[in-house]
């Protein structure tokens, strides 16, 4: 995972709080068998640090620099992910709404979890008028859950807005039945219908797309997935430790250098970001979401080459991660983002600097 060491007290105390979960249910990381309240549980707990977690692009956290805001973010829910991978969904959903309001100038946000529901092209889409909504939103995780959620809509004009929805009102039906899959299965992901229900609007038309922070927010998302990753690839580390042969060796070597090579990405991409915090370098961001992708389906095959079936079916962790890290990671979207890396390489290729050769020169 991302390096916890002193320079990120928060995720430390974090950590001691979640451990302290855990151990009170008799369980460890390790063999963590999950029930629905002991995730409750820890989410709960997750939820109470909400407003120590810096928000992307806040700059560095101390007085030497040492760590910027936004890693220590990523740090945070590349740990969560190393425990759960549902568990991290939900988390990285509401801190990701918090920021967002934070961005488009909302006050103060209301205490309990929230989550952003930002999935369109339903049949019948949410229509707004005279503080009220109707229309149907899919892709809603933590539907049973949430508190409050932070949705979208399109106006009259085509326009992306905003919308608060307390979620504990009448005129909201929930439907589960959609959600078939086995990874990802304990998110309470469903499709929800509105009838007549009170909402309210929140910031300028198109703000949720335009701001910056719309990217810095998707390469958190790819931390979880890199946390998932690496605590997967930390078990090949214990089997070799444990039983070292030559296999696991070129096996461990293989996704050790996948891994530390991306680690450096996500310091190089969060130093932009904190010093450059006017701009969403949509570039970069895209380039680590492919590139964590790319790793986290490189380490599940290598790990599992390397292990064999019997810790996808005796080690409960092990297999959870393992089918659900391929679900989550489908927050992707594959060939459209290699596309538009392409697209966005070309513009960036038109605008060498002196002594440029490429893009890409030393």
């Amino acid at each position: 995972m991302l390096p916890l060491d002193a320079t990120n007290p928060l995720l430390s105390e974090i950590k001691a709080s979640i451990d302290n979960i855990i151990r009170t249910d008799n369980q460890t990381i390790r063999t963590l068998g999950l029930t629905d309240a002991l995730r409750h549980d820890i989410l709960k707990a997750l939820i109470t640090y909400s407003e120590k977690v810096p928000h992307p692009a806040s700059g560095a956290t101390n007085v030497n620099g040492a760590i910027s805001s936004t890693l220590i973010r990523w740090q945070i829910l590349a740990y969560v992910a190393g425990v759960d991978l549902t568990i991290a969904k939900w988390f990285e959903s509401h801190l990701d709404a918090l920021s967002i309001l934070h961005e488009v100038g909302y006050a103060k946000a209301d205490q309990g979890l929230w989550a952003v529901w930002a999935a369109e092209g339903h049949s019948d889409p949410i229509h707004y008028q005279q503080g009220k909504i109707s229309g149907t939103k899919e892709w809603c995780s933590g539907a049973n859950i949430v508190d409050r959620a932070l949705m979208t809509y399109r106006d009259k004009n085509g326009q992306s807005q905003l919308l608060i929805v307390d979620m504990q009102q009448t005129g909201i039906e929930i439907d589960n039945e959609g959600w078939r899959a086995i990874g990802m299965q304990g998110t309470d992901t469903a499709t929800l219908q509105f009838h007549d229900v009170s909402a309210s609007q929140v910031g300028i038309a198109n703000a949720y797309l335009e701001r910056v922070g719309f990217w810095h927010g998707a390469a958190g998302v790819s931390a979880c997935w890199y946390g998932a990753s690496a605590y997967l690839a930390d078990y090949l580390i214990r089997a070799y430790e444990q039983k070292p042969n030559d296999y696991k060796a070129m096996y461990l070597g293989q996704i050790s250098t996948a891994l530390a090579v991306t680690q450096q990405y996500f310091y190089y991409v969060a130093d932009l970001i904190d010093s450059q915090p006017q701009l969403s370098h949509e570039l970069a961001i895209r380039q680590l979401r492919l590139q964590v992708e790319k790793v986290a389906r490189q380490v599940m095959e290598v790990v599992g080459q390397a292990l064999g079936a019997a810790p996808f079916c005796r080690n409960a962790h092990f297999a959870r991660l393992s089918a659900d890290l391929p679900v989550f990671t489908r927050q992707s979207h594959g060939a459209f983002d290699l596309q538009k890396i392409g697209e966005l390489t070309g513009i960036l290729a038109n605008d060498l600097t002196d002594g440029q050769d490429n893009i890409w020169q030393l």
